[in-house]
């Protein structure tokens, strides 16, 4: 919450063949009094699903009651495809409520699970796949109050146009906290998305130890509205990197958008994107 981000992202775990993540907002507004809530969702790698297919998952998303040792929660189900990858928001406590309890949060550490109970999987054959597998995952994140590394790349591309739509294009490398990135771009977007401009943020090569440390980062990505001087951006909430095939926004900009010179995002042939990139420290370092 002090850090002000909208939302919090686990690192991955896997059930049934498929990489999941769970996702938690502490701030959702429910009702219409705008009281603010701590909601889960449950999300699937996009990398994990094949065009056409439909996973149906019957899924439990709760919270650690310290108090009587035991997850509370509720039961939900949703059908994640390449298009939608995350299920909607559960909300489970109230905000408020959360930070005055000891029942929930014990030294500033709160914890929330994961449990998928089915998943059924449907093709364009109509084949039906029935996977019935329990799994159940926990999450600690800590994040530092203080000692943030922060970076900032700005990209200018004056062939835009000229770039060959169907290959993935990356910017120079850039220096984040003794790393080094680039921002990758599909000008016409990936197969999660073929009508919108794709961009990603990525390590210039594998780093395990940098994975392994389960640093904590906030991502943001942005493209210049070079007529008004002002970007639109795309912000991630908290999220644990851990994976080497870097953060990727499939939907970032519609191409119809991009394309229309009123906007201001093309000026003939030049693009500007730009990367904010904020470290907060190892989740594992409690």
């Amino acid at each position: 919450v002090e850090t002000k981000a909208i939302s919090a992202l686990s690192p991955p775990f896997h059930c049934s063949g498929y990489k999941w993540f769970l996702q938690v907002n502490p701030k959702h507004k429910q009702d219409d009094k705008g009281n603010q809530y701590v909601a889960l969702s449950l999300g699937i790698s996009p990398v994990c699903l094949e065009l056409g297919h439909t996973v149906h998952a019957e899924f439990e998303l709760s919270i650690f009651k310290h108090s009587k040792g035991m997850y509370c929660g509720s039961k939900a189900n949703y059908n994640f495809d390449v298009k939608n990858t995350y299920s909607n928001k559960e909300c489970l406590i109230p905000l408020e409520e959360l930070l005055k309890s000891s029942t929930f949060l014990v030294d500033d550490s709160c914890v929330f699970g994961a449990k998928i109970l089915k998943i059924d999987v449907s093709s364009p054959e109509k084949k039906v796949v029935v996977v019935q597998k329990k799994a159940t995952t926990v999450q600690n994140l800590f994040v530092q109050k203080k000692g943030f590394i922060k970076g900032t790349y700005t990209w200018t591309m004056d062939n835009f146009l000229e770039l060959d739509s169907q290959r993935p294009v990356r910017s120079p490398t850039f220096e984040v906290g003794g790393q080094k990135w680039y921002i990758g771009m599909h000008p016409r977007g990936n197969r999660s998305s073929t009508d919108c401009l794709t961009l990603g943020l990525y390590l210039d090569s594998s780093d395990e130890l940098f994975i392994e440390s389960r640093k904590v980062v906030q991502i943001s990505l942005s493209i210049l509205d070079q007529k008004n001087g002002k970007y639109f951006t795309k912000t991630t909430g908290l999220l644990v990197y851990t994976c080497p095939e870097g953060w990727v926004l499939s939907n970032f900009l519609p191409l119809k958008e991009l394309n229309d010179m009123s906007r201001g995002y093309l000026i003939e042939s030049k693009c500007v994107l730009k990367a904010d990139l904020t470290i907060f420290g190892s989740s594992i370092d409690g």
